[in-house]
């Protein structure tokens, strides 16, 4: 399978695409480095720098490789920036990314896996499933839907499939790739700041209506997320579909549980101040599985909060002290 993955270079595409690369398949990146990391893209996948807006460019790739899957990450994620600058988010996540796709079905490129978030239901507190209805609260989550509505509309020519995913956490199981340091808008990277930094965690507010009045999220593995791409680029392969999944495990702990389990696996005490609640920041956000577990047999081997945050731990100390 010769796979093209936009975002190669960040966080999960880079993990994504080195497991693609381990499985025997062959990876063809495109990323313009705005965000992502050069050093996170595999040496054994084909790079090229470029806009995904770049219709000339990307083209030309689809003309040279026999390109059958697009994996399409690409895409500004900051939700606390997405809310101070809109604009930016709405033409890069939506805009620009209409212009790719649409340059993907113009050269007969209509299989997608598309990178999506859980973000897009805005709070429930039960587990979310795909049928639940979709409430935004920030431009971030609010772009990636509107090119999802994008999708559904073509839904007829092309062959695609939607990952909502939820919290997303871990590294590669080799340390070859994983978040950036450079980014402060990831609770698990911001522990392992303060873990190995020793600088004081900030809780945004502990007076929600949650067991211990932090928020609650479902941490999903991103190793576990990489396996997910595959067995679904495999099923879109084989048949024509057009299906939307939701990507976690159905559990979900709170930010002080996050907190007292980097106790647990540091070296030094985590200290802590309790700071206001940020505007439009979710309560609880779970995954109902279901549907993914069944449409691929998926079963998760990387389900365990302890293996979440060592491997973090163990990938920020190998590449950030």
């Amino acid at each position: 399978m010769i796979v093209l993955v936009t975002g190669g270079a960040g966080y999960i595409g880079s993990t994504v695409s080195n497991y693609l690369l381990d499985k025997g398949h062959e990876v063809v990146i495109i990323d313009n480095l705005s965000t992502g990391n050069f050093k996170n893209v595999p040496k054994r996948a084909d790079f090229i720098k470029a806009n995904i807006q770049d219709t000339k460019k990307i083209s030309k790739i689809f003309l040279t490789r026999k390109i059958e899957v697009v994996f399409h990450f690409a895409a500004y994620i900051d939700n606390e920036e997405s809310i101070k600058n809109p604009k930016k988010y709405y033409q890069n996540n939506y805009i620009n990314g209409k212009i790719f796709f649409k340059n993907c079905f113009k050269n007969n490129i209509n299989k997608i896996i598309y990178s999506s978030t859980a973000a897009v239901y805005g709070d429930k507190a039960s587990k979310v499933t795909e049928k639940d209805v979709l409430k935004p609260k920030s431009p971030y989550p609010k772009s990636k839907l509107k090119l999802e509505n994008f999708l559904i509309k073509n839904k007829r020519k092309i062959s695609c499939i939607i990952l909502r995913y939820f919290n997303v956490a871990g590294a590669d199981k080799k340390l070859r790739c994983g978040f950036n340091v450079k980014k402060g808008y990831n609770l698990i990277l911001n522990l392992c700041l303060a873990a190995n930094k020793k600088k004081i965690f900030r809780i945004n507010g502990n007076d929600y209506k949650t067991r211990d009045g932090t928020p609650i999220r479902d941490y999903i593995h991103v190793q576990d997320l990489a396996e997910i791409h595959l067995c679904a680029a495999q099923k879109i392969l084989k048949k024509n579909s057009f299906r939307v999944f939701n990507c976690g495990y159905g559990h979900g702990y709170s930010v002080m549980e996050i907190l007292q389990k980097f106790n647990f696996y540091s070296k030094s005490k985590i200290k802590y101040v309790v700071g206001k609640r940020r505007k439009s920041d979710i309560v609880i956000s779970i995954a109902n599985p279901k549907k993914i577990i069944q449409f691929i047999k998926w079963r998760p081997k990387y389900k365990n909060l302890g293996k979440v945050v060592k491997s973090s731990l163990k990938w920020y100390l190998k590449n950030f002290e």
